[in-house]
């Protein structure tokens, strides 16, 4: 009797091993699992950037530990002359007040050209430059092609103007508008007429390559197309997003 017990009681003891979760699943929770966090931090930096005044940015921070420093003052909107947000649109997004992060049209007609020059909006910049570094890698275009749509869903658009508008660069080591209108004309930002705003619009894509004070003949010529764009995009109601 007592043997049996024994005997009873040590297969109650043993107890099956659970089976093991297989690799290739245990790496796919990994894999999602690392997604979910990434995104959700993504989330948090956005909604955190929404109001607070980013302090710097991956090529900032780079350019300043490169030159010993950089200039800056960051500007509410508010502070900025209305004129130089629609230059900025005129010159680099004209249709940034009708998208949703991409400019589907100007992708089109980039790829028709055979060029990548024009498809960039003003969203996808502020992406980059605050967020992100500049550079080619089909890592970052991922990157920004995910949070694009974020920031557009997080952020109002006078939002996503006024901090394009202060963390652009302008010249070596100069960058926003606060810094870049001193820097150029011995004014304020407040105080920019519409061919200085215009002025500093059009370097834009270039800016060490430009010079808002002294420019080319190509520079003064885009100057000119971007203060009758900037007049035709307050005409016609582009520019209402961002202007109160």
């Amino acid at each position: 009797m007592s043997t049996r017990k024994k005997t009873a009681s040590k297969g109650r003891g043993r107890r099956k091993a659970a089976p093991r979760t297989p690799f290739k699943q245990r790496v796919t929770r990994w894999f999602f699992g690392a997604v979910l966090l990434l995104g959700a931090l993504a989330v948090l930096l956005v909604l955190l950037f929404r109001v607070v005044n980013p302090p710097t940015g991956v090529y900032m921070f780079s350019e300043s530990r490169r030159l010993g420093g950089v200039a800056r003052d960051w500007l509410p909107l508010e502070q900025i002359a209305p004129v130089m947000a629609r230059s900025a649109v005129a010159a680099e997004d004209a249709n940034f007040c009708n998208h949703w992060g991409f400019d589907m049209q100007a992708i089109r007609t980039a790829i028709e050209n055979g060029s990548e020059r024009g498809a960039s909006t003003i969203s996808q910049q502020t992406v980059k430059n605050v967020y992100l570094w500049h550079g080619r890698s089909w890592l970052r275009k991922a990157l920004e092609a995910g949070m694009t749509p974020l920031l557009e869903a997080l952020w109002p658009k006078r939002r996503i103007i006024e901090v394009y508008l202060n963390v652009a660069e302008f010249d070596e080591g100069v960058f926003g508008v606060g810094a870049a209108a001193p820097h150029y004309f011995g004014v304020s930002a407040a105080d920019l007429s519409a061919k200085q705003a215009a002025r500093l619009a059009a370097i834009l894509p270039d800016p060490k390559g430009r010079s808002a004070s002294r420019p080319s003949p190509f520079t003064r010529k885009r100057t000119a197309q971007i203060m009758d764009g900037a007049a035709t995009i307050r005409a016609d109601g582009r520019a209402a997003c961002f202007e109160s």
